[in-house]
């Protein structure tokens, strides 16, 4: 009995469709390798004997004794494996690096461990522009950096920050916490009445969906202003 084409599958039931429906924490690992395969082995055509991707996967696996052993495998031997080629071989072997080099990277993510450190990495992004800009820095737990977002550029004089934006961002990172910065093209860094509002807008959005909001930072010429160091970020939380 020959094995069923994957796209005569139920829609629902495909692998590749199911990572982008559910995500790809929800896959087996023989439904992910299956989607790197993307084809299987042998043929369906007038009736002969194939493996679908899916139970393609689930041979390698087993043949390798799972994907360490599929990891550790030697080029030549996966070429060796019927319905494997150069092609097929290269993306499991790109595939797996990738996700050395992003564990390696979450080892050495770069922290945030005071308003200096922040002032010091950003200062020379602002430095020369004309207008606001407004950029979110997402945190883990340890204060290690997720990701960074450019959310708006504005006139020299104010940015609209869009909270939604902020917040949304956060949660596609799964942050804990984040730290709001931006540039003051004057130069002086003092906070204005816009800035109290946009921190107390955003503490009050980062209560609802338990996410920390660190500092709001001001970033000038020379000198910064930091909600936090100053107590007014605990004011306005307070308020």
């Amino acid at each position: 009995m020959k094995s069923d084409r994957i796209k005569n599958w139920p829609k629902e039931e495909r692998p590749r469709e199911r990572l982008l429906a559910e995500g790809a924490e929800k896959l087996t690992e023989a439904e992910l390798l299956a989607i790197i395969l993307r084809v299987g082995q042998g043929t369906f055509k007038q009736g002969m004997l194939g493996q679908n991707a899916s139970d393609f996967a689930r041979t390698l696996l087993k043949d390798f004794h799972g994907l360490r052993g599929l990891d550790r495998a030697h080029v030549q031997d996966l070429l060796k494996v019927p319905g494997l080629g150069p092609a097929k071989v290269a993306q499991i072997k790109a595939a797996f690096e990738l996700g050395k080099k992003i564990c390696a990277g979450k080892l050495t993510a770069p922290s945030f461990e005071s308003s200096q450190a922040i002032a010091n990495h950003f200062r020379p992004r602002f430095k020369g522009k004309r207008q606001e800009i407004v950029t979110a820095v997402f945190l883990n737990g340890q204060n290690q950096r997720l990701g960074v977002k450019a959310i708006t550029e504005g006139t020299p004089t104010q940015a609209t920050v869009y909270v939604r934006r902020i917040i949304e961002e956060a949660l596609r990172l799964s942050a804990a916490a984040m730290v709001l910065v931006h540039n003051h093209p004057s130069g002086n860094p003092e906070p204005s009445a816009g800035d109290d509002e946009t921190t107390r807008d955003l503490l009050n959005a980062c209560k609802l969906v338990q996410l920390v909001l660190l500092d709001h930072m001001i970033i000038g010429e020379t000198e910064y202003y930091s909600y936090s160091d100053t107590g007014r970020l605990k004011d306005l939380e307070n308020e």
